[in-house]
């Protein structure tokens, strides 16, 4: 807490501030969904993002096109789950496979306030009948998620794995590249 006290003269007297600043995260509520690198999901190349990364289902994440200015390519961000009891999305059935995800991605300029995270195509679950469903299916659509900015990274140097983006993330590498 800091406070100016002004006197009758033009002498000044000041009290250093005590209060510890806060940084703001930026965080946007969007509507989640999931794709696969196959090309009925993505572009003729669905090996190669928007950014010119590789298609890396472990971090990679693509952002509807109205979100480029807020999420560059190479933002990184974290996501929580829906909030209320309204939303009948699969969330928490897939959220251990979400984790931190970089923005290396673009989607079809229809979609709006949404964030697209790149699932395996292997990532299925067996369901109570005995079929496998895959990931971004049980996922669903999921409205009224909220991401944080976590960082950014260069997009020449994107982690391969969860574990060594996290890292990053966390500040435990040696070579921390996020800021």
């Amino acid at each position: 807490m800091g406070f100016l006290l002004l006197s009758g003269s033009n002498s000044v007297a000041s009290v250093a501030t005590t209060t510890p600043v806060v940084a703001v995260v930026p965080s946007y509520s969007v509507t989640l969904t999931a794709y696969n690198a196959v090309p009925g999901q993505t572009d003729s190349d669905p090996l190669v993002t928007a950014s010119g990364a590789y298609s890396n289902p472990e971090i990679i994440a693509a952002r509807s096109v109205d979100l480029r200015d807020e999420l560059p390519f190479g933002t990184v961000i974290e996501l929580d789950g829906p909030v209320g009891t309204q939303n009948t999305c699969g969330y928490g059935s897939v959220e251990k496979l979400i984790g931190y995800r970089v923005i290396a991605d673009s989607m079809n300029p229809r979609y709006t306030e949404r964030i697209d995270v790149l699932f395996d195509t292997a990532s299925n679950f067996i369901r109570p009948n005995g079929a496998t469903m895959n990931a971004g299916n049980i996922l669903g659509i999921c409205k009224g998620v909220t991401i944080r900015v976590v960082g950014k990274i260069d997009m020449k140097h994107i982690p391969k794995t969860q574990v060594e983006l996290a890292k990053l993330v966390t500040g435990t590498s040696e070579a921390l590249a996020v800021k």
